[in-house]
């Protein structure tokens, strides 16, 4: 098994990419950390991996709350192996609509809840350590209506170089997944209508050349990629699964 003996944290682990990743992860042998924000998706995810899991609830937003979560798991576990700062939001709004909410709401999860995540994270990682960061295709194309959230998934890929550097002297390893279009729910929390998630799904995904949306368990395994020693030589790099939509 590829995680043996690793405790793996994981944010924003109770559905979509993050949910996978977490049984992927459990299933190579780790002891998985989940942290989400639904009760009732908490305890399905508690009651789906048994007792290989904890979960945690806590807003990522808000840098207390990852530090009470962190100080938990010192004070259980001792040590963090791998953390998979995955949680992350969107809200779809043109230009002229964009509020200064809307833009605090996804940095705060966006770029506040991935930094605090690794601050506060890594006096638990040894050498050998791994951090993961979801980021995005939107990194590489403008997509009208989500300049917002391109622009905080910009932020946490340059984030990934800087980090990567300042933890390479202490052997832990800081890389990024970047996720093209997946079936997952988070699409669906971008506040467009139905119609207007289809259209935009279609116009986007007619680009994709592999003809196809990806499913959540191909990043998760590239997530295990970047978690496991099989990455043993990468760092502040990003792994882009996106069916060749930003590469072809």
């Amino acid at each position: 098994m590829k995680l043996s003996n690793k405790t793996v944290l994981v944010t924003g682990g109770t559905s979509g990419i993050g949910l996978e990743a977490a049984k992927l992860f459990w299933e190579e042998g780790a002891t998985v950390i989940i942290v989400g924000q639904n009760p009732d998706r908490l305890q399905s995810v508690a009651g789906q991996l048994g007792d290989g899991v904890t979960v945690l609830g806590g807003d990522v937003s808000q840098p207390a709350a990852i530090e009470s979560i962190i100080k938990r798991i010192s004070e259980k576990f001792g040590r963090i192996d791998v953390l998979f700062a995955n949680a992350g939001m969107g809200l779809a709004s043109p230009l002229e609509a964009v509020t200064e909410d809307q833009i605090d709401r996804q940095f705060d999860v966006n770029f506040k809840g991935v930094f605090f995540a690794i601050q506060k994270a890594a006096p638990l990682l040894a050498k050998g350590g791994s951090i993961i960061v979801t980021t995005s295709f939107l990194n590489e194309m403008g997509v009208p209506g989500l300049s917002i959230l391109s622009a905080t998934k910009a932020a946490v890929r340059s984030l990934v170089r800087s980090l990567g550097a300042e933890l390479a002297p202490r052997g832990i390893r800081v890389n990024a997944v970047s996720p093209g279009l997946i079936s997952t729910p988070f699409h669906g929390k971008l506040g467009l209508s139905e119609k207007q998630l289809n259209e935009a799904a279609s116009a986007i995904g007619n680009r994709v050349p592999l003809h196809r949306f990806g499913e959540a368990g191909e990043i998760a395994k590239a997530a295990l990629f970047l978690a496991s020693d099989d990455s043993s030589f990468m760092t502040g790099s990003e792994l882009v699964v996106d069916g060749g939509l930003t590469q072809i």
